[in-house]
């Protein structure tokens, strides 16, 4: 195996025994034959589009494999196996739709050359192992068309995420799905490198078209984010823990333990779901336990009820772990030995009965914390106030925005974005979504004019909103470029959605990004200078540094 994706990547080079995550070698290796089946697919579908008959039957198959190769999502070889089967099926019933469009067309048989994704075959799933090995990361042997080849792919992957929970929502676009295909076949050919970054800014364009319409999803569906004061505390009840980002899930959750005598609470990203109007009236909704991903480990152990995982962020059990018969999977998740919930049907929903009869069995979660913590800061919410925020501006109250979003992660590194959040002036806002926030959304910061110097604009995906909240800034303040305004970028980054969501910053123009802990292994010396050059990325430095150059702008 080789795996670069992740910020913990072994010696910010790659994991080539088993990933840091814990993923096993099989497992990886499995991931990668999928990605290449999906470039076989990938193929045809461009030259089907080229021929102008877009293949419409693949575009959910292939968004959802590709999710399902993101960090801590599925952990199950048996799912990844039977994927790669399917695809494989898919690949060649797509090459027939191709080959017959073309004669149609072109009144001959198609003779062009086709790269191997298009072409192996499998008499059997035991080959599967052998050519997983052969098809990864490191059989681009050249360095700078690897690191833009896997840039590119991993920013699909986080990409395929936000696109699989809008299309759960009904919401689609078929520029998305096309882009898909174009990208992944793109990686079969040889081009030439002012064509590969071009793909890449083009990724950057998908990823916030992709957040935009997830957005117009989850607030058509629940209503826009609210300013909401969220419970941190535990009830006498039973409960059912609901973890990962999937809104659909959660609703139908809430649903069908109304009347149960089972409560519901929020973990690590699915805690912007207290925002939503649409789920506040529930009174069984109790609020959120625990903080971020990675301290599931304990959190789970001590919630004692079932655990819902809807999507990634999703660690292995350790040996003293008890949770494994409470912990419940669905969507893209796998874990083995962990129940696995179905799709829902055509025009159904979910069948979460045995979850909640497995919560009544248990005990009441073991309180580990208690308070309250404010979020709700989406750009809808933000824009309200926007009189006031400029205001507070105008007359310097406000000094300075700092948008701290991203992932959180295990390396003691990570403590450098609690020490910034203690240590900025006190006439700064912190603008935040995603799990970096659970480095700070609990310090008591205070407010700046009944302003909270933390913004939690939600999940992830959500980073949209700031993005928004700054091109309305610079609207309002009439200015005409978005680097001009008093708004500077500490990024935290952990998996793909994170990189995702940097394609989009770097697409629509913002320059001075600090990344951190690391820069991303996958960027090779060449490709990283592109993007100092061209962007001013740079590595995070000191806590006392680096609050010293945001705040004078740089």
């Amino acid at each position: 195996m080789f795996c670069f994706q992740c910020q913990e990547t072994a010696k910010n080079t790659g994991c080539t025994i088993k990933g840091v995550c814990g993923k096993p070698e099989e497992t990886a290796n499995l991931q990668d034959l999928l990605i290449f089946v999906l470039r076989g697919i990938s193929v045809y579908g461009e030259k089907l589009k080229e021929l102008g008959s877009p293949d419409r039957v693949n575009d959910e198959f292939i968004a959802q494999s590709l999710f399902a190769t993101i960090t801590n999502a599925n952990w199950d070889d048996a799912r990844f196996t039977a994927m790669i089967t399917d695809g494989l099926k898919r690949r060649d019933q797509i090459r027939d739709r191709f080959l017959a469009a073309y004669k149609a067309k072109n009144g001959k048989d198609f003779d062009g050359a086709l790269p191997e994704a298009a072409t192996w075959t499998a008499t059997s799933e035991a080959e599967y192992g052998e050519k997983s090995k052969e098809v990864g990361v490191l059989s681009t042997e050249n360095e700078d068309v690897r690191s833009l080849r896997e840039l590119l792919i991993i920013g699909l992957k986080g990409i395929a995420a936000y696109a699989d929970h809008a299309a759960i929502l009904g919401f689609h676009k078929d520029q998305i799905n096309d882009f898909f295909m174009e990208a992944l076949a793109s990686t079969t050919k040889d081009l030439p490198v002012e064509e590969m970054i071009a793909l890449v800014m083009k990724a950057g364009e998908t990823s916030v078209n992709t957040m935009a319409l997830l957005d117009e999803a989850n607030t058509t569906s629940y209503g826009n984010p609210e300013i909401t004061e969220v419970n941190l505390g535990v009830g006498t009840k039973p409960g059912i823990l609901i973890s990962g980002h999937d809104l659909k899930d959660m609703e139908e959750l809430l649903k069908q333990t109304e009347g149960t005598g089972v409560d519901v609470y929020t973990h690590g990203e699915m805690l912007p779901a207290n925002y939503y109007p649409a789920f506040k009236k529930y009174d069984h909704f109790v609020g959120n336990y625990g903080g971020s991903w990675w301290h599931q480990n304990t959190e789970f152990e001590s919630f004692n009820g079932p655990i819902l995982l809807t999507t990634n962020c999703l660690v292995p059990l350790r040996k003293n772990n008890t949770y494994l018969d409470r912990l419940y999977t669905t969507g893209v998740v796998g874990y083995e030995k962990a129940v696995h919930v179905a799709d829902r049907p055509e025009g159904g929903t979910k069948d979460f009965s045995a979850i909640i009869e497995k919560a009544k069995t248990c005990q009441p979660p073991t309180e580990i914390e208690t308070g309250t913590l404010v979020g709700g800061f989406g750009h809808n919410q933000v824009i309200a106030l926007a009189d006031k925020v400029v205001d507070a501006v105008k007359s310097g109250a406000i000094k300075r925005f700092v948008v701290m979003a991203g992932c959180d992660g295990r390396q003691k590194d990570r403590n450098y974005y609690t020490e910034v959040a203690e240590n900025l002036p006190k006439d700064t806002v912190i603008l935040t979504a995603g799990c970096a926030k659970y480095r700070y959304n609990k310090l008591n910061l205070g407010d700046i004019g009944g302003i909270p110097r933390v913004l939690d604009a939600g999940q992830c995906n959500d980073s949209y909103s700031l993005a928004v909240i700054a091109l309305k800034l610079k609207e309002v303040f009439g200015l005409e470029d978005i680097n001009e305004l008093p708004i500077s970028y500490d990024i935290a980054w952990y998996e793909q959605k994170a990189v995702a969501v940097l394609l989009a910053l770097l697409f629509l123009g913002v320059k001075g990004i600090r990344l951190g802990p690391t820069l991303p292994a996958f960027l090779s010396p060449n490709v990283a200078k592109v993007l100092v050059e061209k962007f001013n990325i740079k590595p995070i430095g000191t806590v006392e540094e680096d609050i010293k150059a945001m705040m004078a702008g740089n």
